[in-house]
C-alpha cells in the first residue's frame, strides 16, 4: 500500500516545496521600480539569456508544431511580424523606436537585416548595460533606460515603433498607447505583440481561473490584463491611429514556445549548471508559472495579440 502511495506523496511534497519557493520571492507589480527591478534581477543571473539566448518574448512556430529550433522561433517572430505589420515597406534607414527592447535582440535585428536606424528602451538599467554589450560596433543601435509611459521624445519623432510583450507590464494601458502613438510620424508604423487576457468582462474568468490568473499577475510583475478587443479599441479612439487598426490573435502560432522553454533546460543543462547550484532552484522556480502560461494560453483565458496600425 505505501509502495503505492509513494509516487503521490512525492508529487505532493514537490508541489509544497515549488510553491514555497514560489511564494517566498513573488513577484508582484507595485510601480514601474517593481518591474525595473525584477528584469535587472533576471538580466544580472543571466539564467534567461544563457537558455533562452537574446530574445524573451515567444517564438513563431508557423504550423502550430514544434518544427524549428526555440532560438530560431523567436527570430522567426521578429521577421514575421515585421512582414505582418508592414515594416519591410519601409526604407532604410528609417528610425525605428523599440519599446521594452530587453537586451536588445529584436533591436539588432531590425537594424541589421533591415537597415533601420533603431532605438531600443527598457526602465531596466541592466538591460541596458546588457544591451549595449551584445551590439557590434557600427550597428544603428542605441539604448536607453525610458519609462515607455513619459517618452522622452518630440511627437513624430520615428518612422515606426515596435514593441513585443511589454504592455502587460504598463498599469496605464492607455497612456502606454497614446506615448506610442504621439512619437509616430504622420503614415508612419505601429507594430505591436502582447499578452492578453480574453474579454473578462462578457465572459467572466471561473473561480479556477481567476486563481490562474492571480499567479499570472503575481509572479511576473503583471498590473492587469486586458483583451485584444479592449486594446484595439483604445488604439481606435487615439487621433493619431486614424482608427486604422488590425489585430489578430496568433495563438496558434507562438503556443509551442511554453513548453519549448522548458525543454531548453535539458536540451542545454550546462546553461543552468555553469551558473551554479542557486541557478538550479531558479529555474526550477519558473516551472510552474510556465505550465499555468501554458494551460492559460492553450484554453484561451490568455491571448497572444498583434497590432498594427498607420499613424
Amino acid at each position: 500500500m505505501f509502495e503505492l502511495l509513494l509516487p503521490f506523496f512525492l508529487l505532493v511534497l514537490l508541489f509544497l516545496v515549488l510553491s514555497l519557493i514560489w511564494r517566498i520571492k513573488a513577484r508582484k507589480y507595485i510601480s514601474s521600480g517593481t518591474v525595473a527591478s525584477a528584469y535587472d534581477a533576471w538580466t544580472q543571473d543571466k539564467l534567461l539569456e544563457r537558455l533562452w539566448g537574446e530574445h524573451i518574448h515567444l517564438g513563431f512556430y508557423s504550423s502550430g508544431k514544434k518544427n524549428i529550433d526555440f532560438r530560431k522561433a523567436k527570430v522567426q517572430f521578429v521577421h514575421e511580424l515585421v512582414k505582418w505589420s508592414g515594416l519591410d515597406k519601409l526604407p532604410r534607414g528609417s528610425r525605428i523606436l523599440d519599446v521594452g527592447c530587453g537586451i536588445g535582440g529584436s533591436s539588432r535585428i531590425l537594424a541589421e537585416y533591415y537597415g533601420f536606424n533603431v532605438t531600443g528602451i527598457t526602465i531596466s538599467p541592466v538591460q541596458v548595460k546588457r544591451a549595449r554589450e551584445l551590439t557590434p560596433y557600427g550597428l544603428n543601435c542605441n539604448f536607453q533606460v525610458m519609462d515607455a509611459l513619459d517618452l522622452k521624445y518630440e511627437d513624430g519623432s520615428f518612422d515606426a515603433v515596435w514593441s513585443v510583450e511589454a504592455g502587460a507590464h504598463m498599469n496605464d494601458k492607455t497612456r502606454f498607447a497614446n506615448e506610442m502613438l504621439r512619437t509616430i510620424r504622420p503614415g508612419g508604423y505601429l507594430a505591436l505583440a502582447d499578452w492578453n487576457s480574453r474579454d473578462l468582462r462578457t465572459h467572466p474568468p471561473s473561480f479556477l481561473e481567476k486563481l490562474v490568473l492571480k499567479q499570472l499577475l503575481e509572479q511576473w510583475v503583471h498590473p492587469n490584463f486586458i483583451s485584444i478587443n479592449e486594446f484595439s479599441n483604445i488604439l481606435r479612439s487615439n487621433k493619431n491611429s486614424a482608427g486604422r487598426v488590425i489585430s489578430e490573435n496568433w495563438n496558434s502560432y507562438t503556443n509551442p514556445s511554453w513548453y519549448d522553454s522548458i525543454i531548453e533546460g535539458i536540451r542545454r543543462p550546462f546553461a543552468i549548471l555553469s551558473l551554479g547550484p542557486f541557478a538550479i532552484v531558479k529555474s526550477i522556480r519558473e516551472i510552474p508559472t510556465i505550465l499555468l502560461m501554458d494551460w492559460a494560453f492553450r484554453k484561451g483565458l490568455m491571448e497572444f495579440g498583434v497590432y498594427k496600425c498607420r499613424g
